[in-house]
């Protein structure tokens, strides 16, 4: 794979680059770590500079640079639905066609001249690809299956809201697809906003609210859902019921009063406390999805006969569902792309067009998959780690020796102090694996409230992952398969939870809360689960020596892994950035590559 090629998402959210040529992903990362607005959808020009330094190359020396979809069929999508909803629909169609006339519909041409802006001097060319066809490529050909069932599921792309493919060596087939307005993700996004989520971004706080529900009372509610609301169907696509949404003509989501009659409750306000209520409907729409999602996988499985999984999209980042997948036993081996939503479709059209355009041979998976450890962004020298300190004044110690480094770090984990962790090269996709983590001791009862509390600045009721070597897992967690990339939930082991008592999975959101559930409380959830991190020395190897220094004091090598950013602000990047985040935050130490940073 001699030819560079430069896969990018923008303009809708998430906005991304990937660079990948000469038989590996050199580069990738979202727009929004280099300016500081999370999601941000603008062109990805940071984002691309990163990805050609990273190679060494010019823009003029990219052999194609690849959309992540197609904005004519998206934006025929949208006409006809007017068009059949007429005259509904009015005041959304107005407010949407003067943005697309002034820059989606012609997009190639604003493509051009921001390239123009980057490089006066190259003019490189430019396609086009599917948006479910950059998902799917995302997944299969990044994984180590050569042949692979391949499972896309979101929002909505072009028409496409989810898909059935299967890929054999560098072909990829399309194999089946639901259409919108039907649609998984868009009926998960409507309970998002009926919660007062932030739709297209507080999906997972619909997902982590979900076990506090009650089982009866979600399905009771579940049944009232497939009456009025949506039919699921044996091959797992759904029907939605189109008078109780609004996001096919209107400006908002959903029929705001036909849902608040079909659940006998308002719309939560942003001032609102959530209550029992919100926990029963998140744990019933959480239910219908992961059964949607299995079903799903069965066709795909029927369709292909593969004993391989390969699953991307927005749905695909639902990792209690895929967790839920992975105990069916439908298929043998499942891999989902951790930067499975819309930025990952950046890496997807890069390798669409490398495969299937250029006919260029597959990747070579490194152990597990391709994208080395996902540790595909930007990383930093000592030396701007020296001039920002310069800056600051702060006081820190400097260690030459890596076990030196950890064994110190390890030390004031086993204390309780929290630390922040930046090392090496940027972690790819929504979640920090141990390059740029807020690091805490899981055996604290009162760590994860004094993380969201107080560190991370978000909702009480969140809850947080671990990450523990590979050759532990099975001492605490019940899966023995590798989870690199936290995008799966398994459950904790019996013999490290607490009784609880036969009444607790009907207790309210409060007294599950504070229920005491296991021996590692700061990651384990509700109902006994955790979003688990497998780390080994191959990909992170400082890492690994640090969980193992933690288990050399405590007895557990298990540590609370979060992302080192504060709620509604992107993960850090550079040195600077962690220095802010530090200082702003009851973060006790940073470690900063082979520096420690104490404050004042």
């Amino acid at each position: 794979m001699d030819d560079f090629v430069l896969g990018i998402s923008a303009y809708y959210h998430d906005a991304a680059a990937c660079l990948v040529g000469k038989g590996k992903i050199w580069a990738a990362a979202q727009e929004e770590r280099f300016t500081r607005k999370k999601f941000d959808e603008s062109f990805p020009e940071h984002a691309i500079r990163y990805c050609l330094s990273e190679a060494g190359i010019t823009l003029s020396e990219v052999r194609a640079v690849v959309f992540y979809d197609k904005p004519l069929l998206k934006f025929e999508r949208l006409l006809e639905t007017y068009y059949h909803n007429a005259p509904a629909g009015f005041s959304s169609f107005q407010a949407s066609m003067p943005i697309w006339l002034k820059d989606k519909l012609f997009l190639k041409t604003t493509l051009q001249k921001a390239f123009k802006i980057l490089d006066p001097e190259a003019e490189p060319p430019l396609y086009f690809s599917e948006h479910h066809l950059s998902h799917a490529a995302s997944t299969f050909y990044a994984s180590a299956f050569e042949e692979a069932a391949v499972l896309t599921i979101d929002g909505v792309g072009e028409w496409a809201t989810a898909g059935i493919y299967h890929g054999q060596g560098t072909q990829l087939k399309s194999l089946v697809e639901m259409k919108f307005p039907d649609s998984v993700g868009l009926l998960y996004t409507s309970f998002t906003y009926f919660l007062c989520f932030k739709v297209n971004s507080g999906e997972y706080k619909l997902m982590g609210l979900a076990p506090y529900g009650r089982p009866e009372q979600a399905r009771q509610l579940r049944q009232k859902m497939e009456k009025e609301l949506v039919t699921l169907h044996h091959d797992g696509s759904v029907t939605l019921h189109q008078p109780y949404f609004q996001y096919a003509t209107g400006l908002r989501m959903i029929h705001e009063k036909k849902w608040e009659q079909l659940w006998g409750f308002p719309v939560r306000s942003s001032s609102e406390p959530l209550n029992q209520n919100h926990a029963d409907l998140a744990l019933a729409i959480q239910q219908f999805t992961e059964e949607a999602v299995i079903r799903m996988a069965k066709t795909a499985k029927e369709l292909t006969g593969s004993k391989n999984l390969c699953l991307a999209g927005g749905v695909a980042l639902n990792c209690v569902a895929t967790g839920k997948l992975e105990n069916c036993g439908i298929f043998e081996n499942i891999y989902t792309q951790p930067a499975s939503g819309d930025a990952g479709g950046a890496l997807g059209a890069a390798l669409a067009f490398s495969h299937l355009y250029l006919k260029t041979p597959r990747l070579q998976a490194n152990g597990y998959d391709a994208l080395q450890g996902s540790y595909l962004g930007p990383s930093f020298s000592e030396k701007e780690v020296e001039n920002v300190l310069l800056k600051t004044g702060l006081p820190f110690q400097y260690f030459k020796n890596l076990e030196e480094l950890v064994h110190f770090t390890a030390s004031n984990l086993a204390e309780g102090k929290i630390i922040g962790w930046v090392q090496g090269r940027m972690e790819w996709g929504p979640r920090a694996l141990g390059n740029r983590s807020i690091l805490a001791d899981p055996r604290n009862p009162k760590m994860q409230s004094i993380l969201n509390l107080k560190t991370k600045h978000r909702e009480d009721f969140r809850p947080f992952a671990p990450a523990v070597p590979l050759e532990y897992k099975t001492a605490f967690f019940e899966s023995a398969a590798p989870s690199p990339y936290m995008t799966t939930t398994t459950l904790l082991k019996a013999e490290h939870r607490l009784p609880v008592g036969e009444q607790f999975s009907q207790a309210d959101i409060n007294t599950k809360l504070q229920t005491p559930k296991s021996n590692l409380p700061a990651i384990t959830h509700s109902d006994f689960s955790a979003r688990v991190q497998t780390v080994t020395p191959d990909t992170n190897e400082r890492f690994w020596k640090l969980l193992h220094a933690f288990g050399s004091i405590t007895g557990t090598p298990v540590l609370v892994n979060t992302s080192f950013n504060v709620n509604e602000e992107p993960i850090v990047a550079t040195p600077a950035d962690a220095l802010r985040c530090f200082l702003s935050t009851e973060i006790d130490l940073l470690v900063l590559g082979n520096f420690v940073i104490s404050k004042p």
